[in-house]
């Protein structure tokens, strides 16, 4: 960014100028700031490097539970003890907002990057979702977490005690649709986790989500508004907003997005490569300090200081009581079913969660090639070899001093199996796609 790069010019030759004296009183100064960082966080490795190119990027966040570490980075200074202390953190109305200001860029009053659904940045860097179809080179650092996402259902059918099966919405779609009215499903970006993950759930319920209902857009934080004057259906979208929903007694949720597939890859942190490329060193601190948090996040100890922090006015403006309780994997889902200590809390570490693994971003590109949103000869594994920086991550994560056991040796987590029986082989995408009945592609 030109003023961060001035200023760092700036900074640079004054530093040149200092005495050795003043260099020693700076040095003392930086010591006390180390020791006080090592005191805050003395589970984590402190690495001194030569410093980042520039302090400053500025990162979009919507106000969902996986922007946490970017929340958690900011309010307990990780960015600041990894030589990054100028990091913004700034909310975004929407995801097409957050694709609009990554486009522009930092230098041109948007953003650098994002907490951003895990598609987008291979939507962007295609040019498929932007305008004019002009592509924006974009890479993915980390994944942000795993699972803990929602389908939520309007009251109107909770006699039919829906759950992962979602079978028993197709009479009930098709009796509305015969009496002349629309179904609307709403998810929050064309493309994005939410639309590929209600698309499965319909789909493997034999519900067709192009022809059997009508996919509606609807920004995160306007879900429970727009279920409550009736504009929806269903809706699929990130927690707080689900627990949310139940607890003003609006709809319920038919199931966590981890009951269609145990610990799925959700959220990443995405970056374009123009300021990657142009800052290395200060992509690497970015992401250190998010990975640092991720750590933090992960904790059962500190989920309701998580959940305070994130709650407040500055960030998502919720209530901890909309929070808390699917936080610690306890999930009322608002049709009589409650469930204490599930798995479906949110993961930010555990089980790899940050690490983007390639077989995963290969799954999301494919399915987008299912719906259509990527033609059917897209090269699936050039694509995400050119988008996903794993080896970013890979560096980043030594650099903290991450244990051997938590760095994946494969970039892939091999096959995965979902609910309803099927199986995505990342070697083998095109018999995925065979496998499916519902889908826009002939595979």
């Amino acid at each position: 960014m030109t003023r961060t790069t001035k200023e760092g010019k700036g900074e640079m030759t004054i530093n040149r100028k200092m005495s050795r004296r003043a260099l020693l009183k700076a040095g003392a100064g930086t010591a006390a700031l180390l020791a006080a960082a090592r005191l805050n966080f003395p589970g984590g490795a402190f690495a001194q490097t030569a410093g980042p190119e520039v302090t400053k990027a500025i990162f979009g966040y919507i106000a969902l539970m996986d922007a946490s570490p970017l929340v958690i980075a900011k309010e307990k200074g990780l960015f600041a003890k990894h030589g990054v202390p100028d990091v913004e953190v700034n909310k975004q109305a929407s995801w097409g907002a957050t694709r609009d200001n990554l486009v522009l860029g930092g230098e041109k009053n948007g953003i650098d990057g994002a907490h951003i659904l895990t598609p987008m940045p291979y939507l962007i860097s295609a040019g498929k979702v932007t305008q004019n179809n002009v592509p924006t080179p974009m890479y993915i650092l980390s994944r942000l977490n795993l699972d803990a996402q929602a389908i939520s259902v309007s009251n109107d059918y909770k006699n039919l005690k829906v759950t992962a099966d979602a079978s028993a919405l197709k009479e009930a779609f098709a009796k509305k649709r015969a009496e002349g009215k629309e179904v609307k499903v709403a998810m929050t970006f064309p493309g994005g986790t939410h639309d590929l993950w209600i698309r499965y759930w319909l789909a493997a319920g034999g519900i067709d989500p192009d022809k059997d209902v009508s996919t509606i857009v609807v920004p995160p934080p306007q879900m429970v508004a727009n279920m409550k004057v009736g504009n929806m259906d269903a809706f699929c979208v990130g927690e707080p907003w689900g627990e949310q929903l139940v607890n003003q007694g609006i709809g319920f949720s038919a199931c966590s997005t981890g009951e269609i597939w145990a610990k799925h890859p959700e959220k990443a942190l995405g970056i374009r490569a123009e300021y990657a490329d142009k800052y290395p060193k200060a992509t690497q601190a970015i992401l250190m300090a998010v990975m640092e948090a991720q750590q933090w996040c992960d904790k059962p100890a500190n989920r309701a200081e998580m959940s305070e922090i994130v709650g407040r006015r500055q960030w998502f403006n919720v209530p901890v009581a909309d929070i808390i309780g699917r936080a610690n994997g306890d999930i009322n889902y608002g049709n009589g079913r409650v469930e204490k200590g599930t798995k479906q809390f949110m993961k930010f570490w555990q089980d790899h969660a940050s690490y983007p693994f390639k077989s995963h971003d290969a799954w999301f590109v494919t399915e987008d090639i299912r719906w259509g949103k990527f033609e059917p000869t897209t090269d699936v594994k050039a694509l995400v070899d050119k988008v996903n920086r794993e080896d970013i991550w890979k560096s980043a994560a030594k650099a903290l001093g991450v244990a051997a056991a938590d760095i994946p040796a494969s970039t892939s987590r091999g096959k995965e199996t979902f609910f309803d029986g099927k199986v995505f082989d990342p070697e083998n995408p095109s018999a995925y796609l065979k496998s499916l009945s519902i889908k826009r592609i002939e595979a």
